[in-house]
């Protein structure tokens, strides 16, 4: 009698959720993508293969921005086989390691050095940006130089970055945000309704704007 007994609680729990419409269902939480820093930061180390005429090639560690660790391994070939004739046949990584921002909840005012091929010349630049990662502040610099510059991302070479005090900024964009007394108006206000009265259909159209 219990085995039917619990047989029947359990048919009855499957029929009530069935019943259930969709939009009751609990869904796993996912963040917008288009919110993410869609480049990394990783510090690869490695060398060029050992041989009888040198057994102890000379050791490079080169801190790269790339989407994923292995789009960072052939950035770091690409330079490797520039700077020590290296190729990744005749080397060996020693390290790839992802780096992170020991405060990503504090904005911090990024300088950014690079260089990058046109469809005419090379060209060096300096750019500031605003971000609480040093991640964000590329991921925006990629956009901006694809925006403004129409640079391809491979062609894109970054020199170095660093942290910058307010004192040592120099664009307009970033040094107007270090205002103490910055304010930012309320351009529409949408009035609260209590809700005990919310309806989703309503007689009249409502006024969402307050003078």
């Amino acid at each position: 009698s219990r085995l039917l007994a619990c047989s029947g609680v359990g048919r009855l729990c499957k029929s009530l959720q069935a019943d259930l419409p969709p939009g009751n269902m609990v869904k796993a939480f996912k963040a917008d993508p288009t919110l993410k820093p869609y480049m990394h930061q990783y510090q690869i180390v490695g060398r060029a293969a050992p041989t009888p005429k040198n057994p102890q090639p000379k050791i490079f560690r080169m801190r790269l921005f790339a989407k994923n660790a292995v789009l960072a391994k052939s950035r770091f070939w690409y330079f490797m086989k520039k700077l020590n004739k290296a190729k990744r046949s005749g080397g060996e990584l020693l390290a790839v390691n992802e780096l992170y921002d020991k405060r990503p909840t504090q904005v911090k005012n990024y300088g950014v050095w690079l260089r990058y091929q046109s469809r005419t010349n090379t060209h060096n630049m300096y750019k500031e940006f605003r971000d609480v990662t040093i991640n964000g502040a590329v991921s925006k610099l990629y956009a901006e130089m694809a925006g403004r510059h129409r640079a391809q991302p491979g062609s894109i070479q970054i020199i170095n970055t660093a942290v910058l005090k307010a004192s040592e900024c120099k664009r307009e964009h970033v040094t107007e945000m270090h205002n103490s007394n910055l304010k930012f108006p309320v351009v529409r206000k949408v009035p609260v309704c209590n809700k005990k009265l919310r309806t989703t259909f309503k007689a009249k159209r409502p006024n969402t704007f307050v003078h």
